[in-house]
């Protein structure tokens, strides 16, 4: 299945071409997506293609930080549906919930997952585009556009304890430091957000119950709009992985069901939870391997091996080589 984001997360994508001396319209036409995707922000594209275009926008432009420099002036609006719904809650532990249950809205290419660990709170945001391809930019794009919600909801002077990000890091990180502040670390395990739990009770001054309620009413119809069981598991395998925690206990107590339950349903959709983990497993590979920040040691932690023989077990058996062949 093809993940979607609504084209609206390509806001700003013209202006930053034009300053960096590329056509906006022929990138697009590049990389197979329409015009139209500038003009109308509900049409859903796919989200590898919207990756491709801004790593060979990046490339073409000579601009690191293409990503970034789309993030300035988002508002809530370019979020849609889900930016109404996150708009009037009375907290910020409301509104990132809300944030997760929904992200689906705009788009199913983007795993969300809060954890706490004492009087720290870690947002992890993770793709899940099925392919191993670079997506630098649009994990920048999108993490940067978290950050500035957080900021309309908190105020523009709150600042998070890290912003982490699990490629390597740029030439200069100017720009990297103009976004985020001080607090950004590269080659990390995760991408996300990490700041104070306490942040999570926050009062949002502007929320208004009352618009909260309504939008939920409108919306109803849309939220009651299912994914398919496969993935919804792949993205929570996808987060659950580098913790070491990806077994089917987990992912159906996640889901509020039992293994059973998670294992008919799975064999409906023709797959099985092991084969969601190896596909998951290949696909995130290929991105380590390909971004090169990351020992093997490290990537067979992030693919949620117990030890880098086990990980180099699983290699051999899917791809009749080491995974230190392929890095030569």
């Amino acid at each position: 299945m093809t993940s979607l984001v609504r084209s609206a997360c390509l806001t700003n994508f013209a202006a930053v071409a034009a300053r960096c001396s590329l056509g906006a319209l022929a990138l697009l036409a590049e990389v197979g997506l329409p015009a139209r995707a500038l003009e109308d922000p509900d049409l859903k594209v796919p989200a590898l293609s919207v990756g491709r275009l801004l790593e060979l926008a990046a490339a073409r432009g000579g601009e690191e930080a293409f990503g970034l420099r789309m993030s300035e002036s988002r508002r809530l609006s370019n979020l849609g549906y889900l930016g109404m719904l996150v708009r009037d809650e009375p907290t910020l532990r409301n509104a990132l919930e809300a944030l997760m249950d929904n992200i689906r809205l705009h788009t199913d290419a983007l795993a969300l997952r809060l954890e706490q660990a004492g009087d720290l709170v870690s947002l992890h945001e993770e793709l899940v585009t099925g392919n191993g391809e670079s997506q630098r930019q649009l994990m920048e794009l999108i993490v940067a556009s978290t950050f500035g919600v957080l900021c309309i909801l908190m105020g523009e002077r709150w600042r998070p304890r890290m912003v982490c990000f699990s490629h390597r890091a740029p030439r200069s990180n100017l720009m990297h430091r103009h976004v985020f502040g001080k607090a950004v670390e590269f080659e990390h395990a995760f991408n996300g957000i990490v700041f104070r739990a306490s942040d999570l009770d926050a009062i949002n001054p502007g929320a208004d119950p009352g618009m909260a309620r309504y939008a939920r009413a409108l919306l109803e119809p849309v939220l009651h709009a299912q994914a398919t069981l496969s993935d919804r598991i792949r993205q929570l395998v996808v987060l659950l992985l580098p913790r070491g925690q990806c077994r089917v206990e987990v992912v159906a107590q996640e889901l509020g069901v039992d293994r059973r339950t998670v294992a008919r349903g799975l064999a409906s959709e023709g797959t099985t939870f092991s084969q969601l983990i190896d596909d998951t497993r290949r696909e995130l590979l290929r991105r380590y391997l390909k971004d090169r920040s990351q020992s093997l040691t490290d990537v067979s932690v992030l693919l949620g091996f117990s030890s880098p023989s086990a990980f180099a077990r699983w290699h051999r058996q899917q791809f009749g080589v080491t995974a230190r062949s392929r890095l030569r």
